[in-house]
């Protein structure tokens, strides 16, 4: 935790997950968050990122600390937090303060985090549930052992890609399928997986090629009618409009990667503008930013906020799971409270 005497204060947590996370870029068995509090309990944030996206912890504590002593009063409208917060910080830096600042005006006013936002209560959502790179068997293993969950997504992005979705498919001739390369795949090794993938039933592939590669998304969307859904590739406003302009189809909103709420609504205000459809997704992170994320669920096409479900010792009582239904809390703010032990 930080020995500021002041306005805020965070502390690390090390998030252990289930099994090992393989991604295109690795494998983990524990990922980093940090828990970030306004002084009194008053509001509650959460930063957690992943090491591929290269962001600095001396960064965000830096960003941390300069918020904790400026002597402006916290914002009592959310119109304001954009403002308060700035643009200079690392994006998971500037979420926990954007998160903590919500929760704490939706608190004062007593009402839940959607209402606060101005955005319908969220109907029940259907989350996709995660299966990390592994062996087609194994793969195929695990999409058996959850019948109840009618949407898998599957990380993929290294060699026999192909063999693990046939083997989930067979295993699971019912689920809705989605696919995740996290950038893997060049442009035309993409496209020819996507074309070898057709018969398994694809309902999107997210992020297949480089993030900085925002001609490739388009080109990858140019030869199949499947959705592209740009994840990494999604930081800024800019981005929202460059892939649109490509007639890339999706794109993959994270709080963690935005900075916080207030940009994501507004990313996924115009992202509906301009005709694309919308994932709400998370980081591997607790259910204190995962149910922030749920509020805003109303305006999404697609839903893949599993994270509580992958880590074993999530600190958070938020948003609650049948299956593959999420439910939120019924309390005001963001909803969170202390998991009992």
């Amino acid at each position: 935790m930080s020995d500021l005497a002041t306005r805020l204060t965070w502390e690390p947590l090390t998030l252990k997950l289930h099994r090992p996370f393989r991604l295109s870029y690795g494998v983990s068995e524990t990922r980093r968050a940090f828990w970030l509090r306004l002084a009194g309990d008053e509001g509650w944030g959460e930063a957690a990122i992943p090491s591929y996206y290269h962001v600095s912890e001396a960064d965000m504590f830096a960003y941390w600390a300069a918020a904790a002593q400026r002597r402006a009063p916290l914002p009592d409208d959310p119109a304001d937090i954009g403002g308060w917060i700035g643009e200079n910080g690392p994006a998971p830096a500037r979420c926990a303060l954007d998160l903590a600042l919500h929760d704490r005006i939706a608190r004062q006013r007593n009402v839940p985090l959607y209402e606060l936002l101005g955005v319908p209560k969220p109907r029940s959502l259907t989350t996709a549930f995660t299966i990390s790179i592994d062996e087609p068997a194994e793969m195929a293993r695990l999409a058996a052992q959850v019948p109840a969950y009618p949407i898998i997504k599957l990380k993929l992005g290294s060699d026999d890609d192909v063999a693990r979705v046939a083997a989930v498919r067979a295993a699971r001739p019912d689920v809705r399928l989605y696919v995740d390369a996290n950038a893997g795949w060049s442009p035309e090794e993409a496209v020819a997986h996507i074309q070898a993938l057709a018969p398994y039933r694809l309902e999107l592939i997210e992020q297949p090629v480089a993030k900085d590669d925002m001609a490739g998304l388009g080109y990858v969307q140019a030869h199949t009618d499947v959705p592209i859904v740009a994840d990494e590739s999604v930081q800024s406003m800019d981005d929202i409009e460059q892939l649109a302009a490509l007639g890339v189809k999706g794109i993959s909103l994270k709080l963690m990667k935005v900075g916080g709420l207030a940009p994501a609504l507004h990313m996924l205000r115009r992202a509906r503008e301009l005709g694309l459809r919308v994932m709400l997704g998370c980081m591997v992170e607790t259910s204190l930013g995962v149910t922030a994320m749920a509020h805003l669920a109303a305006g999404a096409d697609w839903v893949d906020l599993d994270a509580p479900l992958l880590i074993s010792n999530d600190p958070f009582d938020g948003v609650t799971y049948d299956h593959s239904q999420i439910h939120l809390p019924d309390r005001v703010g963001i909803g969170v409270a202390i998991r009992n032990p």
